[in-house]
């Protein structure tokens, strides 16, 4: 493909659709490869998003490609039901080997908002139950179900009347005014308190438990700011759903694949959901995901009930089985442990120098860095903004998340190296200098 294409880049705001095409930075590139970007402007870019936490082990890693180029030599589509083939049965053995608790019966489809629909979709079927219970701050998707429980902006509800048979309740904040001058264990506790009293007013005032299908959360927010919830607050929500015969739903979409230092953020809690919702870093790429459940729970769901002609491709299961192969052989559960822990440190250090760094937040190489307004300690998405710019031109891509906009995501390869993470944040810090700079300079 030629790399001369500068001028199809004036046609991109009629040839393709705004909420497709508008996202930040909007960087033309022509190829990729391990921790690296490289630009229609001849430039190397680091890479710190893994294409939204999808590549996991690397752009183009060559076990990937291989394992891609000799399966288009046997089968490019399924469809699975239809007919049968070894790539798809091999990913469900193997998946079920890594994932937590009994968890080990699949249905494949293409993306992680068709997992979260067929998540709601089962437990609905199963526990003939109507309404789902989720949580204040997180993402599910944006199709018309996985959206009746996402909630970590409005825009995306807007004038889309998603169902109404669900109820939200608030997700863990370490910044809610009652934990104020608290400690960290007391915060905690508390955390669980609130939990269990926003529960029972929900029983008291909207829905009865019986009512309930299912309890759908992500362990970690994503979308909705890098928020890490205790441990305890986690098992309080599971030992709530067993309290009322609620079945547990993981959206493990980003938190899945080796990000938190285990293969699943379920594994790095020690709680385990009975339905669990997986898909981006999955097949490095390629459009893949699951609803999983264990298989007496899943064979509640009979042939019709829910369907595919795309999902379980057969290519992006030849790409699903490499990586997970990728993962094991270059032992990259342990190098997001250790570079993860690296690179905390040293954002740690990068916050004692700069006061609108408001928090690191971070597990694995799952990283969110709060920007604040130094004065009135408000979140500043606009500041984000600029500051990602700035990286981008000192060569390193960053992303956003949280309800503002006001924490960038640092969430590189699970390959990256502690030079790469110097690299990077040697980047930011010339970022974060520069809008200093620029801030004093306005106010002269």
């Amino acid at each position: 493909m030629s790399h001369d294409w500068s001028h199809l880049t004036k046609k991109l705001s009629t040839r393709l659709a705004p909420s497709m095409a508008k996202d930040h930075p909007n960087l033309p590139v022509v190829k990729e490869e391990g921790c690296y970007y490289w630009g229609l402007d001849g430039k190397q870019y680091l890479d710190f998003t893994s294409g939204i936490a999808v590549t996991n082990v690397g752009h183009r890693h060559p076990k990937i490609v291989q394992a891609i180029k000799d399966g288009a030599d046997q089968l490019i589509h399924g469809p699975i039901g239809v007919i049968q083939y070894e790539s798809i049965l091999r990913l469900a053995d193997d998946l079920a080997e890594i994932l937590p608790g009994d968890l080990d019966c699949f249905f494949f489809a293409n993306s992680g908002t068709e997992a979260i629909e067929g998540a709601l979709k089962l437990a609905k079927f199963v526990t003939k139950r109507p309404y789902v219970v989720s949580f204040t701050g997180c993402f599910h998707g944006r199709t018309q179900g996985s959206l009746s429980v996402s909630t970590s902006k409005s825009k995306y509800r807007k004038f889309l009347q998603p169902n109404g048979l669900t109820y939200q309740i608030p997700y863990f904040n370490p910044k809610d005014p009652e934990f104020k001058d608290l400690k960290e264990e007391e915060v905690e506790r508390c955390s669980v308190e609130k939990l269990e009293r926003d529960f029972k007013n929900l029983l008291k005032h909207h829905v009865s438990p019986e009512e309930i299908a299912c309890i759908i959360l992500e362990p970690i927010l994503g979308e909705g700011g890098y928020v890490i919830p205790p441990q305890s607050w986690l098992r309080k929500v599971r030992e709530i759903c067993d309290r009322h015969d609620i079945l547990l739903v993981f959206d493990e979409v980003q938190t899945g694949f080796g990000r938190t230092g285990e293969w699943f953020a379920a594994q790095t809690f020690q709680v385990t959901p009975d339905i669990m919702a997986i898909a981006k870093g999955i097949a490095s790429g390629l459009p893949l995901s699951a609803t999983v459940a264990n298989h007496k729970l899943m064979q509640k769901w009979p042939l019709g009930s829910h369907g595919t002609t795309f999902g379980g491709n057969p290519l992006a299961c030849c790409a699903a089985l490499a990586t997970l192969e990728v993962i094991k052989e270059e032992k990259l559960l342990e190098n997001t442990r250790e570079v993860g822990a690296y690179a905390k440190r040293k954002l740690l250090e990068l916050k004692e120098q700069y006061e609108i760094i408001g928090s690191i937040r971070s597990v694995g190489l799952m990283i969110g860095i709060e920007i604040i307004n130094p004065v009135t300690k408000q979140p500043d998405g606009q500041a984000v903004l600029r500051i990602l710019d700035l990286a981008l031109k000192e060569g390193v891509l960053f992303y956003l998340c949280g309800n503002e906009g006001e924490v960038i995501r640092m969430i590189p390869p699970l390959s990256v190296t502690k030079e790469q993470v110097d690299a990077g944040l040697e980047m930011l810090d010339h970022a974060l200098n520069t809008f200093i700079k620029e801030k004093v300079e306005m106010k002269l």
